[in-house]
């Protein structure tokens, strides 16, 4: 599995939306993040020139502003993310965390269901 860049929980949010809206400009960066952070403008171009120096960004110039691109797949990123989570809180087992959440009462019927028919659906799969 390829090393990814470590991404803190703010530069999250500004790779969400350059995942979302590849090739984005930084005026229209800031203006989506103005939407749901109170992050001052020059804190997102902050956040964004860290993303470039960690890797997990690219960028060119189109005339006076500066488009960003992700050098990390969205797939990629959550992928090692929730493995890691895995194995940082349960040994790296799926089982676990699923008994947890349904010990504790953490999963409605509904999910339950859903997950029945996401295991089942799998299983058929595997079959053919």
């Amino acid at each position: 599995m390829k090393k990814l860049p470590q991404i803190s929980e703010a530069e999250l949010e500004v790779m969400k939306i350059i995942w979302k809206h590849p090739n984005i400009n930084t005026n229209d960066v800031i203006e989506k993040l103005s939407k749901t952070s109170k992050w001052s403008p020059k804190t997102i171009q902050t956040m964004l020139l860290r993303l470039i120096k960690k890797g997990a960004l690219n960028h060119y110039k189109e005339g006076r502003v500066f488009v960003y691109t992700p050098n990390v797949a969205e797939s990629d990123y959550v992928e090692i993310e929730s493995r890691s989570f895995l194995n940082r809180f349960y040994n790296g087992a799926l089982k676990a965390m699923v008994l947890n959440f349904l010990e504790q009462d953490k999963l409605s019927d509904d999910e339950i269901n859903e997950l029945y028919q996401i295991l089942e659906e799998r299983k058929n799969r595997k079959k053919d």
